[in-house]
């Protein structure tokens, strides 16, 4: 495809489709019209209704005219794909508002099986590059404004019509060598949903941080995160192969938020709290959980009820030596219990976890799965001694300093610098500056425990990504946080 060519001497498709609705997942195409263009003439119009396969809402019917009983007996898209995609072939496909357009024509075909990929100009995009003194670009305002004749509205090849006159009518009035630079403008840069202002994306530093996607009414839909925040966001308002569920996304985005972080590690820590705090719907990841589950053994406090299992809110910097294991769920919890009872014959009677009987051993002893501690047949101490020694590969690796420590990270061309203080493989909070530093370290250092942020935490840490760390034992307020960042 020659889209860096002359505009109007490359193939052109001029393709407008009518559907059910907007989601290329969920909607089906009511009709189609495609305009070929070659050497700047048209060589052929091709227009026909399809069946849909479902019911046309009401709302879409008067808009367009297209009712069940019109589509009742045309061809299924299926019927149509193969003649359709050859129609299609080595075309740069031309649509107000591509993006709707081919999202729709891609579904359809991966439907029946057919990759479908083309170079795609948008008209919209092209009105917005040719005509930036004018405020409203969709199809009523060009036909109103440049007064171009459309014979039938909200059909597919009546609009497909439009688009062409546009096309000539553009060419007339600001020149072939304009058209073609506009062109080649347009294909350089992501297609962005109508309500996105290509200035504000350009006010995304390209550098580490994090952003939020907003819908309409304020909700937030997508938290993330990247060492160049601005390459990223564009990239999911490409064209390009897609999800259903990320055209979904992109088509919601009104608003969007980002927050500049230092380096990798302040990107993915702020990404794991936001998307605790704020709970977006498009992300599946780092949601809260529900909750961790971990074991406690104190045999000094409870003899007979010597493992106890805890919930996420005993997860604190100071509680961590003494908890075995961490679990999404209760019944994960559980179920790992068991496995190591019946690897090392460990009564789960006398830990507490399983109903005594009236007399005598506990069921698992009866089966062989229990050495017999219940029944006599081992002292209390030496059990406890065997479950300690069972329930030491499911803790947490020991703290590996004297105390806290600060990961620090430079931002040189703002000259800045944030330190995120840990402590006991707890997060206890980003410092950017003297006091902020001391209000997390003045007395015990304390944090509750988070499951992404230990995973985040120990590959930073156990040097699997190169970080400075310094340690924070004995800090007190006045000390400078840029000294310490400097300490060799």
């Amino acid at each position: 495809m020659r889209l860096h060519g002359a505009l109007l001497d490359a193939p052109l498709a001029i393709v407008d489709l009518e559907t059910t609705g907007a989601h290329p997942d969920e909607s089906r195409i009511t009709e189609i019209a495609v305009i070929e263009v070659e050497g700047g003439e048209i060589r052929s119009e091709w227009n026909t209704l399809v069946n849909p396969g479902i019911p046309i809402p009401l709302g879409i019917q008067a808009l367009t005219g297209i009712t069940n009983a019109m589509v009742a007996n045309a061809p299924t898209f299926r019927e149509l794909a193969d003649g359709l995609f050859e129609r299609l072939q080595g075309r740069i496909v031309v649509a107000h508002n591509a993006r709707f357009d081919y999202g729709f024509l891609k579904r359809e075909f991966e439907r029946q099986g057919l990759a479908y990929s083309a170079r795609t100009l948008c008209t919209v995009r092209l009105s917005r590059k040719l005509y930036p003194e004018h405020l409203r670009h969709n199809l009523d305002a060009l036909i109103d404004r440049h007064q171009i004749a459309c014979t039938a509205r909200h059909r597919a090849l009546g609009d497909a019509r439009v688009l062409w006159a546009f096309l000539a009518l553009a060419e007339r009035e600001r020149g072939w060598d304009a058209l073609v630079e506009a062109a080649k403008s347009i294909a350089k840069q992501p297609s962005l949903p109508p309500a996105i202002d290509r200035a504000a994306i350009y006010e995304i530093p390209d550098t580490p941080g994090v952003y939020v996607f907003y819908a309409d009414n304020g909700a937030p839909l997508y938290v993330g995160k990247s060492i160049a925040m601005r390459t990223r966001v564009m990239a999911h308002f490409s064209e390009g192969v897609r999800s259903a569920r990320e055209a979904e996304l992109a088509q919601k985005v009104r608003t969007i938020e980002s927050v500049r972080t230092c380096g990798e590690l302040g990107a993915l820590l702020k990404e794991a709290e936001l998307v605790k705090d704020l709970l977006p719907a498009y992300n599946r990841k780092l949601r809260r959980a529900g909750g961790l589950f971990t074991f406690v053994f104190a045999p000094h406090e409870a003899p007979h009820r010597a493992l106890r299992l805890a919930g996420g809110e005993e997860l604190e910097a100071d509680n961590l030596p003494f908890m075995h294991g961490l679990f999404r769920t209760k019944r994960a919890a559980l179920a790992a219990l068991r496995g190591l009872a019946d690897a090392h014959g460990l009564c789960l009677q006398t830990l507490g976890h399983e109903k005594s009987p009236r007399s005598g051993a506990c069921f698992r002893h009866q089966v062989e799965r229990c050495a017999g501690v219940c029944a006599g047949k081992e002292g209390l101490a030496s059990h406890h001694a065997r479950v300690a020694a069972a329930l030491a590969r499911m803790k947490l690796p020991a703290w590996p300093y004297r105390g806290p420590v600060g990961l620090v990270e430079n931002d040189e061309a703002r000259e800045a610098t944030e330190m995120h203080v840990v402590h006991n493989w707890c997060f206890l909070g980003t410092a950017r500056s003297d006091d902020e530093l001391a209000s997390m370290l003045e007395g015990p250092p304390r944090g509750r425990f988070d499951h992404d942020h230990y995973g985040l935490l120990t590959r930073f840490l156990n040097g699997r990504a190169r970080i400075k760390v310094v340690e924070l034992p004995g800090f007190t307020r006045g000390e400078s946080l840029g000294q310490l960042c400097t300490v060799n």
